[in-house]
């Protein structure tokens, strides 16, 4: 399903290199269309702004953040991510007992424990959390779409730990671009994320409609307006067919695409937009990808 020009054609249809499942299935779960931009913040204090929406293994927690804004994770049960797109923002990041000043245009990988992050500069803080984090998940606006066992995503399981064991790790987003590289992927034990270039309108002939057997993608709209189209599988029971949906979503949003729900999102401002996608656990299928994931040396898969 995808043009030929784009990375991803060379990969396997099946993205987790297991067996599909082919029997027809009473639910395939439910979409999620979290727009911030639109909705009453979960939290509101002096600091900031916050908003949390979640999918079957992941919370985004997306803020709009003062100066000295401080964010603090007790018991954190495992690695969790910060992502500061705007390059005028800093952070302060400690953890554990160590310190690191983290520069704008990053995303850093925090460990499991106490930390804190202290904003400097004001804009949009993005945190990335697994829903093992009770916490967490009691904010999210979105609990009804994730009551029960979800029908085909896997129960979470985190990545290894790396050799040299949990610290603070930030990379830079100032990446230059790489023919037949897909994005900019970073991982770590408990997510994927890729964070797209900004770029104009999307060709409409050149979408690229694909499919996940077992996982979910998160896509967050961090610029401009992206249209989602959705299209769910048909079984032999009529009840579980739904129609196709076609969202529109400015920024800042959410969109929770379940497994096997054929989708591509299209963007659609004359000027920037910018799009990351979120995945919990990583995937095989682009870590399989030489080159493909700028921070896999740090991250071992097994």
């Amino acid at each position: 399903m995808y043009e030929a020009d784009d990375p991803r054609s060379a990969m396997s249809a099946n993205a987790s290199g297991k067996s599909a499942d082919t029997s027809a299935s009473a639910a395939f779960g439910r979409s999620t269309y979290a727009r911030f931009y639109d909705e009453p913040p979960q939290e509101a204090d002096a600091q900031a702004n916050t908003w949390y929406a979640r999918g079957a293994n992941f919370v985004v927690c997306y803020s709009q953040a003062k100066d000295g804004a401080t964010f603090e994770r007790r018991g954190q049960i495992d690695e969790y991510v910060l992502l500061l797109h705007d390059g005028a923002l800093s952070a302060t990041v400690s953890a554990n007992g160590e310190t690191q000043e983290i520069a704008g245009y990053s995303i850093t990988m925090i460990p499991p424990g106490h930390s804190t992050i202290t904003i400097h500069g004001s804009g949009e803080v993005v945190r990335l959390i697994s829903t093992d984090n009770e916490d967490v998940v009691a904010k999210v606006s979105n609990p009804e779409k994730y009551v029960g066992a979800h029908p085909h995503v896997p129960q979470f399981a985190p990545w290894p730990k790396p050799a040299d064991g949990f610290r603070i790790r930030s990379y830079s987003l100032d990446v230059p671009e790489e023919p037949g590289r897909f994005g900019k992927i970073f991982r770590c034990t408990t997510f994927m994320v890729n964070v797209f270039p900004a770029q104009g309108p999307r060709d409409p002939t050149k979408l690229s409609p694909h499919h996940h057997d077992d996982f979910e993608q998160c896509s967050l709209a961090l610029k401009g307006w992206y249209m989602h189209h959705l299209r769910w599988p048909w079984t032999a029971n009529l009840h579980d067919w739904q129609d196709d949906e076609h969202e529109k979503c400015l920024a800042p949003s959410v969109c929770v695409i379940p497994p096997r729900v054929i989708h591509t999102s299209a963007p659609s401002d004359p000027g920037d937009n910018v799009l990351v996608d979120v995945f919990a656990p990583p995937r095989e299928d682009f870590s399989d990808q030489p080159g493909w994931v700028l921070n896999a040396a740090d991250y071992p898969r097994k």
